[in-house]
């Protein structure tokens, strides 16, 4: 079992000139499979205003974590259970009497998380990391409706990006790329433990993020 690593992220605005709203989320494309069985989930959602300074913070482990989501309109509203889970583990869910369960992790393939669904019917499941102190996970991934006797499995590598968009709420699962580009994008392992970011507009109304 790998250590796992925390990254604290600070993005700050000064007199942007426009209202906007900055969404995060882990949209590295999975080998083509994206958005056709797994959709990615907006992690962080943050208002800058015109004028003055504002902050936001957001802050990632690479504990990563199995859960049964709640939907609800699209948006992952909590999770009926889950399950920590390291590189190279493999879990199951399994079904009694309404309550879900995720068996103890066992070694598997290094280099990919995975999740095997034995309830009988075909279920959500999401992959997201732990924070210290949370009891459900953050979801990242979504998969939609898994048979019965497949697995999911993921490399789930924290590149995370960075959208000017105010459509999409938090935890909304998205069901399609995002329509903007996106104006940042890092490989949170790649970083320090603890970042700060200036977002900024220039003259003709492009934004951009620049380390501090």
């Amino acid at each position: 079992m790998s250590h796992a690593f925390v990254r604290n992220l600070t993005f700050q605005s000064n007199d942007l000139g426009k209202d906007v709203s900055l969404m995060l989320t882990f949209d590295k494309n999975m080998e083509g499979s994206l958005y056709r069985d797994v959709f990615p989930v907006v992690w962080k959602v943050s208002s800058f205003r015109k004028t003055g300074p504002y902050k936001a913070h957001a802050t990632y482990t690479s504990q990563l974590a199995f859960s049964k989501p709640q939907l609800v309109d699209g948006n992952i509203v909590g999770a009926e259970t889950c399950v920590k889970i390291n590189d190279g583990e493999k879990t199951s869910l399994t079904e009694s009497n309404n309550v879900f369960h995720f068996s103890p992790p066992q070694a598997v393939t290094s280099g990919v998380v995975q999740a095997v669904n034995n309830t009988g019917d075909t279920q959500d499941i999401a992959v997201g990391f732990m924070n210290k102190g949370d009891l459900i996970p953050t979801p990242a991934l979504f998969f939609s409706g898994v048979k019965d006797g497949r697995d999911v499995m993921a490399e789930f590598i924290p590149v995370l990006r960075a959208y000017i968009t105010s459509d999409y709420p938090e935890t909304a699962v998205l069901p399609e790329p995002v329509d903007t580009p996106a104006i940042w994008s890092q490989n949170l392992a790649a970083l320090k433990e603890s970042t700060t970011w200036t977002l900024k507009r220039d003259a003709s109304g492009h934004y951009s993020i620049v380390q501090a």
